[in-house]
């Protein structure tokens, strides 16, 4: 686990207006109610925002590291995976929301930048099993060095 820096993990749950077609960014919310309008949202009612993550970790976004973002709705089986980086630049101090960005523009809610998914390369699967409202989702959120590996969070549970 050498290449393990920091974790984190939150929880969230569906909504029937989720549809993930936002082709540049990805959004979990605090909010309990989702508008169409929200497309690049994937899930709501969050337990965490960008300013309640761990200390440890969002100094570990800070320093530029690769970030992943776990994504794993266990009654279904389905896991996927968003990799970004940290940048200095980056508050981590909104209370609403968490946002990873294609691009690299930084405001309070971006916790990720130059990410290789948006909410539109989200597995279709997935996307349907979150328009359920009973649906949840837990997130990990991972600051790591060299290729993201799933041991990570098989070690975390041990």
């Amino acid at each position: 686990m050498d290449n393990l820096i920091a974790v984190d993990r939150l929880e969230a749950r569906g909504h029937p207006n989720i549809r993930a077609t936002h082709k540049s960014t990805l959004e979990i919310t605090r909010d309990q109610t989702l508008t169409l309008r929200g497309d690049c949202i994937i899930a709501v009612a969050a337990t965490k925002a960008a300013a309640d993550l761990h200390p440890q970790l969002k100094q570990a976004i800070r320093s530029g590291e690769r970030v992943t973002l776990l994504f794993i709705a266990e009654e279904p089986g389905l896991v996927e995976t968003v990799t970004g980086r940290g940048h200095s630049a980056l508050t981590l101090e909104d209370s609403k929301s968490i946002v990873v960005r294609r691009s690299s523009y930084v405001d309070s809610r971006t916790i990720a930048v130059n990410a290789d998914k948006a909410a539109w390369n989200i597995d279709r699967k997935l996307v349907a099993y979150l328009k359920q409202p009973d649906a949840t989702l837990k997130v990990y959120i991972v600051v790591h060095r060299g290729e993201f590996s799933l041991d990570f969070i098989r070690e975390l549970h041990m």
